[in-house]
């Protein structure tokens, strides 16, 4: 974080918001003026370049081509690299987690490449689409409460050896591949399947953003009364027979 206060970068808004991820970078801005920072939002479009002096980066979730167009403008662009080098905290969704990995299919079919700054390799399922609501347990060194979140996709997302999986499920199909694992995540990079605005539903994973931005161990506490209403709400509410 510079002197300037804290910079949030939310990429492609243009490509990849389909699904009200756009949520997120709401969630997080919030929630650092709620502690008093000042913060700086930056939206950048898809025919912008990406700054590489900001400390969150977002990207969500998108239909196939321009998940494609995305990933092409984004490993020509280099920003997002460089950021990550110089430290930056990045947290994506869906086609955004699957661009983050070394590749994933295409709408054309075909092998994509993806940016490589998570060890995952994502490709498309064979099965039913993964449609639904998920609950997990989030990976313990983390600290944090069970993920909760909505699931729309096919992609099947293995994860590599340096990668750790975000969380594992209770119910639900996270990653796609049958062993209840769901998202993933390396020291500073995240991923996750999860939609919902999924910082809405765990505005804990929002704090996470904002200790590694900040370089803290803890926050000054906030009203967290209408984020718990929405959790219990959606948590009782997944558990019920369909």
């Amino acid at each position: 974080m510079s002197d300037n206060g804290l910079r949030i970068v939310w990429i492609y808004p243009d490509l990849l918001s389909t699904y009200g991820d756009q949520g997120n970078v709401l969630v997080v801005e919030r929630r650092a003026r709620q502690r008093g920072l000042d913060v700086a939002r930056l939206d950048v479009r898809s025919d912008q370049p990406i700054p590489t002096s900001g400390d969150i980066y977002l990207i969500g979730g998108g239909e196939d081509r321009p998940q494609r167009l995305a990933a092409e403008r984004l490993r020509r662009d280099g920003g997002l690299h460089r950021a990550v080098e110089n430290g930056a905290i990045v947290f994506s969704v869906c086609a955004g987690y699957q661009i983050l990995g070394h590749e994933f299919i295409n709408d054309l079919g075909q092998r994509e490449p993806g940016l490589g700054l998570l060890d995952v390799v994502s490709v498309r399922g064979e099965g039913a689409r993964c449609v639904g609501d998920v609950l997990g347990d989030i990976d313990a060194p983390l600290g944090l409460p069970p993920l909760t979140g909505f699931e729309n996709h096919q992609g099947v997302t293995h994860l590599g050896p340096t990668a750790r999986p975000l969380a594992r499920v209770r119910f639900g199909n996270g990653n796609g591949t049958g062993d209840g694992t769901e998202g993933a995540y390396n020291d500073t990079v995240f991923g996750t399947y999860m939609h919902g605005p999924v910082l809405a539903r765990n505005p804990q994973i929002a704090d996470l953003l904002l200790k590694l931005a900040l370089d803290v161990n803890a926050l000054p506490p906030t009203d967290d009364r209408w984020y718990e209403a929405l959790r219990d709400e959606r948590i009782t509410a997944s558990q019920q027979p369909g």
